[in-house]
């Protein structure tokens, strides 16, 4: 049964078996009055897909289509969208419904919503969707998402470079902006990959000195090409020592946390300031003591992609100064998802994965 009672996706049935991707249908949401579909054109690989179909972070329910970094053309809107309208390109990130009516959601924080439907392996409240469908993602024909959570993308950026924006580029984007990160702030980012690597271009495109701080000499010509203005190896003794209280927010986009000495990263910190995650690891954090955060009153965070007007801001600053992330291309398939699944586990990729000819698989 074809579009639009069923879409067709490369899908995992049981976790762990990363690489065994099998075409499937499945059925979506009931389409409501603010819902927007989209066909897909190409998806990004997130590091949140291999962490999930892995089982890196615990159960998820299976079969699962995953992949929430999405661009494609809008073909069909409900009758109460104001957005958007058929035939516009259009994007989806990590989140596609929120009850947008609870105090998170009114201000600004929908990313925040304790009923919000992540955009893959999540199940809908029984008020939006009787039969209480799991969301599936991007690795497949179309999307249906509520309007608040698709983005049109200017026509500046291409659509490959444009699907890693949506939970990639938001989930460093609104840190920084929360953080005030701006001119005259010294910001360091730790880990030059797939997030890491949006961080610098955006932090030093909102007029901070950037830092990088990796373990890898190799990634130094990368780091200055995105505009850090210096590179630091944490592989080396004593690293942190020449920059005590230096910075006014440390951002850690690395997913190894737990391997760090925590020490080190929460010394360079300046009075009060926070070493921030978005880099989620599969193991805890070893045991800390509050007297570890004393010296300088620092603190250590997260965060959950960003907003909408995040998102939105974070677009047109990419089309204005026309700064694109690195991004290699793969043409979906089976094959072609379970490969990049497989380097981005391994970080065998420069920096993010898009698959792309979606056409070339999916006819509807």
């Amino acid at each position: 049964m074809p579009y639009p009672d069923q879409f067709e996706g490369f899908m995992i049935n049981e976790l762990g078996k990363y690489k065994e991707f099998k075409k499937q249908e499945f059925k979506p949401k009931k389409f409501g009055d603010n819902d927007v579909d989209i066909k897909i054109e190409c998806c990004g690989v997130c590091g949140s897909d291999v962490h999930t179909i892995t089982g890196g972070w615990g159960d998820a329910p299976t079969p699962i289509c995953v992949g929430h970094e999405v661009v494609g053309k809008v073909v069909k809107v409900g009758s109460k969208v104001t957005t958007l309208k058929e035939g516009d390109r259009a994007g989806v990130g990590a989140q596609i419904w929120s009850c947008l009516k609870c105090q998170n959601c009114k201000a600004d924080n929908e990313n925040y919503c304790p009923h919000m439907v992540d955009t893959y392996g999540a199940p809908y409240p029984k008020d939006v969707d009787p039969d209480e469908t799991i969301s599936q993602g991007g690795y497949s024909s179309h999307i249906r998402a509520h309007e608040y959570f698709v983005f049109p993308i200017p026509d500046e950026i291409p659509s490959h470079l444009a699907a890693p924006m949506l939970c990639a580029g938001l989930t460093v984007w609104s840190p920084l902006t929360r953080a005030g990160v701006g001119p005259g702030k010294q910001v360091a980012i730790v880990g030059l990959g797939g997030l890491g690597h949006f961080a610098v271009m955006w932090a030093n495109a909102l007029g901070a000195e950037v830092t990088v701080i990796s373990h890898s000499p190799s990634k130094k010509d990368d780091a200055l090409k995105l505009g850090a203005k210096n590179f630091v190896l944490s592989s080396e003794e004593g690293w942190s020592k020449p920059l005590a209280f230096k910075f006014d927010f440390v951002l850690n986009t690395a997913d190894m946390t737990h391997t760090f000495n925590i020490d080190n990263y929460l010394s360079i910190l300046k009075v009060n300031c926070q070493f921030h995650q978005v880099g989620l690891p599969d193991k805890p954090l070893p045991a800390m003591q509050p007297q570890q955060f004393m010296p300088n009153g620092s603190s250590i965070g997260a965060s959950h992609i960003g907003n909408r007007p995040e998102c939105l801001a974070m677009l047109k600053l990419s089309a204005e100064k026309k700064l694109f992330p690195m991004v290699e291309t793969i043409p979906i398939s089976a094959e072609g998802c379970a490969e990049a699944i497989e380097r981005v586990k391994n970080n065998k990729v420069k920096y993010r994965f898009t698959l792309t000819d979606f056409d070339k698989q999916f006819s509807a």
